[in-house]
């Protein structure tokens, strides 16, 4: 057999053996799927979208929950190759009692694609002026953001501190981080040889038992089986780009000069112990440097805090938001 025929042998046993690998993954995942048992189906929450256009021209996607209520309105950031899902329990727990508007960030979601250097967190905080000016236009704010998103409130803050105290009143910040990150995160240490290759294969490795690899760097020993699937499932929505593009924000991470600002408004900050992206160390960091900062720890959860422990995050998110009541009454 000639090389160039061994090579087309060998490519195409390649390609056959992970058709087959990704057939058999389709088939678990929709196994994990049925078994969740889910009494409002993950991804389904949905109201009528909104496009908002960012400075820079990109469409973001935003969904508002409306209120009888209408102050405060609660902005929702996720995080990197997250989407607006990722507050599925929340938006339930919450829907009715507090106005709340949910942002697919850019090159997320249902939102346009930014280009690579326009994938920073100085875009990022300024996307949330422009929705909050064009959909809360008045009254109290309550900024909450997991990982990515929270680096985007604290990003804000250290750009236009006079916000904080002054419309935002309240900031809620899950699994994040100001800074020191990548000498830290065992997850995103993991994560540089993937983006180092740069081929076309990533996309399919992300694929090839993406369950394993979500559940052993996103969530905690103990977690729920629907919650590592409903983590799994929406990650793998995000394109390939969205994690080369974004990932230079977070090399050389220091986001110190807006923490200050932060502690005008009510401020908590959680954390689990389990967490390899963020460890639970960057809360306690973010709790000390931000003045008045509250610090709730949750043992043994990782990073989709939101998921694992979505009953005393929602709690958290509802304390804020009576305390902001409270100084508005």
């Amino acid at each position: 057999m000639s090389k160039s025929a061994r090579i087309v042998t060998t490519a195409g046993a390649f390609v056959a053996a992970g058709t087959v690998a990704t057939l058999l993954n389709g088939r678990v995942r929709s196994g994990r799927r049925r078994r969740r048992g889910e009494d409002v189906e993950f991804g389904s929450v949905r109201s009528d979208g909104v496009t908002v256009v960012a400075g820079d021209g990109v469409p973001l996607h935003v969904e508002v929950d409306e209120a009888d209520r209408k102050t405060p309105t609660i902005v929702f950031l996720h995080g990197w190759v997250e989407n607006i899902d990722v507050w599925h329990y929340q938006r339930l727990a919450l829907r009715g009692t507090v106005r709340m508007v949910f942002v697919d960030l850019r090159s997320h979601g249902r939102s346009g694609r930014a280009s690579s250097k326009r994938s920073t967190f100085a875009d990022l905080a300024d996307d949330t002026v422009s929705v909050t000016e064009q959909l809360v236009p008045r009254g109290p704010i309550i900024l909450v953001g997991h990982s990515m998103g929270g680096m985007a409130i604290m990003q804000l803050a250290g750009t236009r501190p006079e916000l904080f105290g002054g419309r935002v009143k309240g900031v809620v910040l899950l699994g994040t981080s100001s800074g020191r990150l990548m000498r830290s995160s065992p997850g995103l240490r993991y994560l540089i040889p993937l983006l180092r290759a740069g081929t076309p294969l990533l996309d399919w490795g992300r694929r090839f038992n993406s369950y394993s690899v979500i559940r052993r760097w996103g969530l905690g020993p103990g977690a729920a089986e629907r919650h590592v699937d409903m983590a799994n499932e929406m990650i793998l929505e995000a394109p390939t780009y969205v994690l080369m593009d974004f990932y230079p924000n977070f090399v050389g991470l220091d986001l110190a000069a807006g923490l200050e600002a932060i502690g005008r408004a009510r401020t908590t900050v959680v954390g689990g112990t389990a967490d390899l992206l963020t460890p639970v160390k960057h809360a306690r960091r973010l709790a000390t440097a931000i003045p008045g900062a509250e610090l709730v720890v949750l043992d043994d959860v990782g990073h989709m805090l939101m998921f694992e422990e979505h009953e005393a995050v929602t709690k958290v998110i509802e304390d804020v938001v009576d305390g902001v009541r409270e100084e508005m009454a």
